[in-house]
């Protein structure tokens, strides 16, 4: 009797017409759900402003003029409080921005999921919507909504973890860590998949590129790394989790020969590479909410820590605590 390995041993001189079957034989999605994700976010940001009320609210202020004041009550803050085009502080926090004092003792542990879905401004939203689109609707068209909505998801929710535990003097908002999740879960669907792609290395030299320019961009002042950290971090285990695609002789064993069987839907690296991805993710967001909810400080465990949020330089100073 003939073993699926020996189907695939015989395939793998013809790498390049085995991946185009596979390419033919996998499910392609209709994108729907990011487009969604989207229209939620730009909604979000409508009624952050419709609350903020610039002129309403700034009127006793000394930091400027309402911007775009004929938008009457949508009008952004004085670029003097916020260069970004959007509301105050003080509704951010208001809406459910991260706030550590608010999640730990104010038991408002909801903020590290709203948090995701507020921006700080115009400018904020424009980029990380263009960053969904571009990044969110490929990987939804190749594995569905489902999976793509519970990697996005608990990918912020990871990223809000990891930023609460570190930076607890400043508020946080944003889809950043989501966005990263996406590209952590790039990044290992293509290492759990490596045997269907052709170009592997160019398409894993381009990946750790972006990975690491994007995260570069971090440790600039008022930008918040340990969200984009966190957020990759979930999403790169994830993508272990939930992204394997099963092995070629598995997809077409309904049209091999009666005596070729088939022993396993995906190869014994990927199982592991998927168990040990679980156990990952369990005990980090385990240990995370514990040491958050208990009031820990993540720069106290970690002195050096602070330099992968800002790298103080003569042209800026690092004072976020």
């Amino acid at each position: 009797m003939m073993s699926g390995d020996d189907v695939e041993r015989r395939g793998r001189s013809k790498d390049s017409n085995r991946t185009e079957n596979f390419v033919h034989t996998e499910t392609h999605w209709t994108s729907w759900l990011i487009p969604v994700f989207v229209v939620a976010n730009i909604a979000v940001f409508v009624v952050i402003m419709y609350v903020n009320n610039c002129p309403k609210h700034n009127r006793l202020r000394v930091d400027g003029k309402c911007v775009a004041r004929f938008l009457g009550r949508f009008s952004f803050q004085p670029l003097k409080e916020n260069p970004l085009f959007g509301p105050s502080s003080n509704t951010l926090e208001k809406l459910g921005a991260l706030e550590w004092r608010k999640i730990v003792h104010g038991h408002q542990a909801w903020r590290l999921v709203t948090a995701n879905w507020l921006h700080a401004g115009l400018i904020h939203l424009v980029a990380n919507m263009l960053s969904l689109v571009l990044i969110g609707i490929r990987l939804e068209q190749q594995f569905g909504f489902l999976r793509v909505g519970v990697i996005y998801i608990l990918s912020g929710f990871g990223g809000s973890i990891l930023s609460s535990l570190f930076i607890q003097q400043n508020i946080s908002v944003g889809a950043s860590g989501a966005l990263f999740g996406l590209l952590g879960t790039m990044l290992s669907e293509l290492i759990t998949n490596w045997t269907i792609y052709s170009n592997k290395a160019a398409a894993l030299i381009t990946l750790v590129v972006i990975v690491v320019v994007n995260l570069a961009v971090g440790i600039l002042p008022f930008v918040d790394n340990f969200a984009h950290i966190g957020g990759f971090l979930t999403g790169f285990l994830l993508g272990f989790i939930l992204l394997p695609r099963p092995r070629f002789g598995w997809l077409e064993r309904h049209s091999l020969p009666a005596d070729v069987r088939v022993k396993s839907k995906y190869k014994v690296y990927q199982y592991v590479l998927g168990l040990l991805a679980l156990v990952l993710i369990v005990a980090g967001f385990t240990v995370g909410l514990v040491m958050l909810f208990h009031g820990e400080n993540g720069y106290k465990r970690c002195h050096w820590c602070r330099y992968l949020n800002c790298v103080p330089t003569s042209k800026w100073e690092c004072n976020r605590t």
